[in-house]
């Protein structure tokens, strides 16, 4: 068996659900974190303060996209290589992503940070709460790199089959965060700019705890020359560019969604806020499976064991049903505490029984979208999940929630964006039967194996 490929033999179904829980834990700290910097800042009584973050969370989530697009190309160049039996090669690959990922984050974070303030304006901030938006964003935006090293070392963890170390990195800094925000902003009395520091303290304990299990338990790196990195720059760029694009979408189309609900009352906002709290926490684990199944299918498919391939879609989609339908089961129990803890009454309380029922089993579909993506991914064609996603948040949503919504008012609107969940997931799950059949005799992409055999010859001339 290739050497840190443990992925190769075993049960798959066990492999998927191991990684997608230990996964799941980690995002999880995030949405908590997340959740817990928002109650400090409403705290503190000024509304500003809470809008403020409110802006700075829209920018940093395109700068977090930036972040996953590259730690996607990460892992699946390195569990390629693994599958392959190529631990020189897969040491080559991780430290040419971690350097190419510092220089571009590097990059990209200094042009936000010139725009920072044109940028949150386009988001609807002015005055008071755009000067404190940017001056949150000011010192939070040039730590992009830290996070970028963090979840590329996550990234290459999960490779390995590391998924506890992976998780705990998250874990750590989400725990540095939740610690240092009320030191921060009421033991100092520095109030969001506290926030902020919290923040990138975090970043940096996720830097740390996600890069040192790598020397200390999986070989380390090396020191990639330029040659190296010249040779890696392409297949990086092939998955990390649409991997950015694809994150893109998401956002893209729940504001079309939160647009088209205010038209029906604030009633009906606040319901739509309140299931969009509840699906990362009840379905943190279906978000988490698109990373999990990823290295089970790069390392089987980098080995050339495409029978398994297979196995593990099939075992990621019986995982995904599974815990649908058990997590739709038990939200349909609690429906009447859930919306008591919300103070949900008429139409906000409809919409929030809605989601507890038909709507979380339509989840199984967005978990679908999920698996396949991570196929594309690590399979050698990244871009048919950037057109996935964006054909779902665009095709897949605008004219199915505006007929939604006239027949059925703000029912209808959600009932319009899941029923496009369904469709775009029977597209992807035919696209990807399609290239699994299409893999059966084929090895890794041209550009990648063109890279493999560059670098061997670079380590035969060291």
């Amino acid at each position: 068996m290739a050497e840190n490929a443990k992925f190769l033999e075993g049960n798959l179904l066990r492999h998927i659900t191991v990684m997608a829980l230990t996964s799941s834990v980690g995002l999880m700290a995030v949405f908590v974190v997340d959740f817990i910097d928002m109650i400090f800042i409403s705290m503190l009584g000024r509304d500003e303060l809470a809008a403020a973050v409110g802006y700075a969370g829209a920018i940093l989530f395109f700068t977090t996209s930036f972040s996953i697009g590259m730690a996607i190309a990460a892992g699946a160049l390195v569990a390629r290589a693994l599958g392959a039996g190529d631990a020189e090669l897969a040491q080559s690959r991780a430290s040419a992503a971690l350097v190419w990922g510092v220089i571009f984050g590097a990059a990209f974070s200094a042009v936000v940070w010139v725009y920072l303030r044109p940028l949150t304006a386009l988001m609807g901030a002015s005055g008071v709460t755009l000067d404190l938006a940017v001056q949150y964003l000011s010192i939070i935006v040039p730590s992009l790199p830290l996070l970028l090293i963090g979840m590329l070392g996550g990234a290459i963890l999960r490779a390995h089959g590391d998924a506890r170390r992976a998780m705990m990195a998250t874990i750590y800094g989400a725990g540095v965060n939740a610690i240092l925000d009320p030191i921060l902003i009421f033991g100092l009395d520095l109030e969001l700019t506290g926030a902020a520091l919290a923040s990138v303290a975090a970043r940096v304990a996720i830097a740390a705890t996600g890069l040192l299990p790598i020397f200390y338990h999986h070989g380390g790196l090396v020191r990639p020359t330029v040659r190296a990195l010249a040779v890696a720059l392409p297949p990086i760029v092939t998955i990390a560019f649409p991997a950015i694009l694809t994150q893109l979408a998401t956002p893209i189309g729940q504001a079309f969604v939160t647009r088209t609900m205010s038209a029906y009352g604030e009633a009906a906002v606040a319901g739509m806020a309140i299931t969009a709290r509840l699906t990362p926490v009840a379905f943190g684990v279906i978000f988490a499976l698109s990373g999990a199944i990823g290295p089970v299918i790069g390392q089987n498919f980098g080995a050339g064991q495409h029978d398994r391939v297979k196995q593990a879609f099939r075992d990621g989609l019986l995982f995904c049903g599974v815990f649908v339908v058990s997590m739709t089961v038990l939200l349909f129990l609690l429906r009447a505490p859930i919306a008591d803890l919300f103070g949900a009454t008429g139409e906000t309380r409809q919409l929030v029984y809605l989601f507890c029922g038909p709507l979380a089993l339509a989840f199984f579909f967005n978990g679908a979208i999920f698996v396949s993506n991570a196929a594309f991914n690590n399979l050698g064609h990244p871009f048919y999940s950037t057109w996935i996603n964006w054909g779902r948040h665009t095709l897949g949503t605008i004219p199915l929630v505006l007929a939604g919504g006239a027949l059925f008012g703000a029912p209808g609107v959600l009932i319009g964006q899941a029923l496009g969940g369904v469709i775009f997931a029977a597209l992807a799950l035919w696209l990807t039967l399609r290239v699994m059949n299409g893999t059966k005799t084929a090895k890794p992409r041209d550009s990648f194996a063109r890279e493999g055999r560059l670098m061997s010859l670079l380590h035969m001339r060291r």
